[in-house]
């Protein structure tokens, strides 16, 4: 029983011995795992982002705390170690930190700048494209020095970005507005210009030249007080628009060329006529007949240049004047109402007509009370003549010219009377 109970001895201590040495021994083995974790922390002060670094000293702090423990001997100088590599990253991260806090102040201080330029673009207004387009640039050079700009302090960034953002988005709400309300106006002018265009196609195979020139002419004036169309159609409806015009204005011209050939032929015959009656005033072989012939054959022949009319016109009355003095056995009251007569028959083909018709009577109507006063007054001065043959032998002249006026009274009469019968 002695000898079991020393055997039992002696195996507890070889036991315990290697319980002790077993226990050492992860002592040791906890140790050179720290000592690298102490190695891995102090190659923490070597990494560029601060942030991860932080981050991994965290995690090699939980690992430090879960490795078991070292040897007596080695324990403090083991944590020391760690700790000044731990502090070390720390004061890394304190410097960091005081240096965004900076950085963040600077930041604040130019973003706040910037969102103070950018108030005044939410008042901005016009009714300009290119002023729209100059202030867009603007406000877009605005943001990207905003975006350029770092971050700012928490507790302020939002009201600073919402200050920012608030006229930034007003701006461009603002724009779009304005070019929602142009883009209602140019399709409204596109209206207007499409009702043009139709008016123009009606009108473009017109040959009424005086009046469709005028009415088109109006309508391009028109085209021209409208606004633009939008950006897609402009081209296309101006075409529309032009063509329609050309079409009438060469169609015209053509028409004009051939109406200044046929012009230049009437000229020619109606010069004709002038000779003919010239050579027959001048050979005396002149009757009303005849004139009254030549007269309808020259109303009857078209229109002259414009640039001759007025002296076709003149040439043509002096040619009759100098006809009608040459036709014999005419009294000078019939020359004059033949004169009146072939003037009246001038007047039934000019443009002007009814004017000059009106005009001719005005005159006559003044003449008349003219001659019809002037026979009062004779008539009224001859009653205070005496009977002296003196006195007979005036009142023998005043009734001569009583009979004259009574006379040329009459044949005014009779002359607003052809002239009304016209």
């Amino acid at each position: 029983m002695w000898a079991n109970y020393n055997a039992l001895i002696d195996r507890f201590y070889d036991h315990r011995n290697i319980y002790f040495e077993l226990k050492e021994l992860d002592r040791k083995k906890n140790l050179e795992a720290k000592l690298e974790l102490c190695v891995r922390a102090e190659q923490l002060t070597a990494k560029e982002k601060i942030k991860d670094a932080v981050k991994e000293l965290n995690e090699l702090h939980n690992e430090f705390k879960h490795i078991g423990p070292v040897p007596k001997d080695d324990q403090e100088a083991v944590w020391q170690r760690f700790k000044a590599a731990s502090d070390a990253v720390y004061a890394k991260r304190d410097e960091f930190v005081a240096g965004l806090q900076t950085e963040l102040k600077a930041n604040f201080e130019a973003k706040s700048s910037i969102a103070e330029e950018v108030q005044a673009f939410q008042q901005f207004t016009t009714d300009r494209i290119k002023d729209w387009n100059q202030k867009t640039q603007e406000i877009l050079a605005l943001q990207k020095r905003w975006d350029a700009v770092g971050s700012t302090p928490r507790a302020k960034s939002k009201e600073l970005n919402k200050k920012f953002w608030h006229a930034f988005k007003q701006f461009f709400h603002n724009k779009n507005q304005f070019f929602k309300k142009l883009d209602e106006e140019r399709d409204a002018n596109l209206k207007a210009k499409q009702n043009l265009v139709a008016r123009a196609l009606e009108l473009k195979e017109s040959d009424d030249w005086n009046k469709t020139s005028q009415e088109l002419k109006q309508l391009q004036l028109q085209w021209k007080e409208i606004g633009p169309v939008p950006e897609k159609q402009r081209d296309k409806i101006f075409k529309e628009f032009k063509e329609a015009c050309d079409f009438f204005f060469n169609q015209r011209r053509g028409s004009q060329v051939k109406a200044d050939q046929e012009q230049e032929v009437n000229l020619k015959q109606k010069e004709v006529i002038i000779d003919e009656l010239i050579a027959a005033a001048v050979a005396g072989n002149t009757s009303v007949e005849q004139l009254e012939t030549l007269q309808k054959k020259f109303n009857e022949i078209g229109f002259v240049p414009k640039n001759v009319v007025a002296s076709v016109k003149q040439r043509f009355a002096d040619a009759v004047a100098k006809y009608v003095s040459s036709i014999s056995g005419l009294s000078e009251a019939e020359r004059e109402q033949t004169l009146l007569q072939s003037q009246l028959a001038g007047l039934k083909n000019d443009p002007q007509a009814d004017r000059k018709l009106y005009h001719k009577e005005q005159t006559l109507r003044k003449q008349i009370q003219k001659a019809e006063n002037d026979l009062s007054t004779l008539q009224n001065n001859l009653e205070f003549f005496g009977r002296s043959k003196n006195a007979e032998k005036l009142k023998g002249e005043f009734n001569d010219k009583i009979e004259a006026a009574n006379q040329h009274l009459i044949q005014l009469k009779k002359q607003l009377k052809m002239l009304k019968s016209v």
